[in-house]
């Protein structure tokens, strides 16, 4: 899989990545080469949330779930 990711340079040094389509799904490094081993690492660990298996809802309706 492939992400795209918006990188920043930090105001007090170093980078910061933030990935759009994974919400919440963020890093930061004191060089470029720490922030994409970081973001790397990110990006799995987002993917990789198990949600809670007590969620219930009614037939049709659309509920959201916070991790």
């Amino acid at each position: 899989m492939k992400f795209k990711a918006i990188v920043h340079e930090a105001e007090e040094g170093g980078f910061w990545a933030e990935v759009p389509a994974i919400p919440g799904c963020a890093t930061q490094g004191e060089t470029l080469d720490e922030l994409l081993a970081n973001l790397r690492e990110a990006i799995e660990g987002c993917l990789s949330v198990d949600l809670p298996s007590s969620t219930t809802s009614e037939p049709g309706r659309v509920v959201e779930i916070a991790v």
